[in-house]
């Protein structure tokens, strides 16, 4: 009796610093999901400046990773369940310290091969998380997805704040503060060899093959939260890439302009870790869509016609409203599903086509800002944009789950 409570002891103790060893790596990998991106926007002037871009190939920097988000995500599902969920998440570490190298080097097509690689990486990272969520923590979800996502925008915030000073500081300039992340996510890799070890996912995979595939292609609801994810995805990234340059124009100077940027993804911080709670306690999520969409809808306004001394607030309100609307995408995928390998699922078509329609965001502002001398008509598309996301998310908010017909 004595020997079997002993062995439940150690069984215990052991499960509790396998969950333990299961949520750094999940912090630290959230860490590198948005850093490699939120760098490149103040540093865009001084790239295109060096290699001679114009402002529709800068846009194409942060447009290349979306492209890649959407080309792999519905094959990162089906990769995992053949060769094990910690297997295909520490390969795509290593492919993301091999394209922050790249990337980081010389030369204009070394910097697109970088971010191509940047990209691939991020996009399995995106697409397993909430699977692996849903599948390690099912009676924790909503905080665990409040968890990755406060280390997701406080490493973005971050990247965006100290890109400049960095490369001010040192002699390589952008290119050693675009490389430095590469530390970062190199220790993630080390934090994940652990789970190599875990053959519990292989068994799980092998459980989920036998699970019926959802027809998502058919479901109304799936399209919804796969333009919800969209829609966010384009006003995040737009405005990471852009609002830089367009607050310098407005009379701030390069430092404050990437502060004001890092400032916003810093007010983020409390809501994504917030709402994933406060969503998966609630009957539906129409309410919280509500107020992220008037939240961004009331930025995007200020930053047009507010007054400079209150832009701060404008981009601070905005950002709210993004973050709010990342936050319940991601709880989307695991509310709305039955088992991790619908999440799974849901979360890869999602993510295909929202960052599909999301890489149309950075690149069409820059060339509607070449063709227009402006920063109006592209502001007002983002407008559009944040009406057509509060449209997406009443559907996409209510209480159902994704069913085959």
């Amino acid at each position: 009796m004595e020997h079997s409570t002993k062995t439940l002891r150690n069984s215990n103790s052991t499960a509790a610093e396998t969950k333990v060893f299961l949520l750094i790596g999940i912090i630290f990998i959230g860490s590198n999901l948005r850093a490699p991106l939120t760098s490149v926007g103040p540093l865009l002037s001084s790239i295109r400046e060096q290699l001679h871009l114009s402002s529709t190939a800068g846009g194409m920097l942060t447009t290349v990773p979306l492209l890649a988000f959407a080309a792999l995500s519905p094959f990162a599902a089906k990769v995992a369940n053949k060769v094990g969920m910690g297997t295909t998440l520490f390969f795509s570490l290593l492919l993301l310290t091999l394209g922050i190298f790249i990337r980081s080097t010389s030369g204009v097509s070394l910097l697109f091969i970088g971010t191509l690689f940047i990209g691939l990486a991020i996009a399995v990272c995106n697409v397993l998380l909430p699977s692996l969520i849903k599948q390690d923590f099912a009676h924790n979800v909503g905080l665990m997805t409040g968890v990755y996502a406060v280390s997701m925008n406080l490493c973005g915030a971050i990247g965006s704040g100290i890109s400049h000073p960095i490369s001010v500081a040192s002699s390589l300039g952008w290119k050693g503060a675009l490389g430095c992340w590469g530390i970062l996510s190199f220790i993630a890799l080390l934090l994940w060899l652990p789970q190599l070890k875990k053959s519990g996912y292989q068994k799980q995979a092998k459980t989920l093959k036998k699970t019926p595939s959802l027809s998502l292609w058919k479901s109304k609801l799936a399209w919804q939260i796969s333009l919800y994810m969209g829609l966010q995805s384009v006003l995040f990234y737009t405005i990471i890439a852009w609002m830089p340059d367009i607050l310098k124009e407005q009379g701030l100077t390069s430092d404050d302009a990437g502060w004001t940027l890092s400032f916003m993804q810093l007010a983020i911080i409390p809501f994504t870790f917030l709402i994933p709670i406060i969503a998966g306690k609630l009957n539906n999520q129409r309410g919280l869509v509500t107020i992220s969409g008037v939240l961004l809808f009331i930025g995007i306004i200020g930053i047009l016609y507010g007054p400079l001394s209150f832009i701060k607030l404008f981009i601070i309100s905005s950002g709210i409203g993004i973050g709010s609307a990342f936050s319940l995408a991601m709880m989307f995928f695991t509310l709305r599903t039955s088992n991790a390998k619908e999440a799974a699922e849901l979360s890869g078509m999602a993510q295909s086509l929202g960052y599909l329609l999301a890489a149309l965001g950075p690149f069409l502002f820059g060339l509607l800002h070449d063709v227009t001398h402006g920063w109006t008509i592209p502001l007002f598309l983002l407008l559009f944009f944040s009406l057509l996301l509060f449209l997406c998310g009443m559907g996409a908010g209510k209480n159902r789950v994704i069913e085959n017909s």
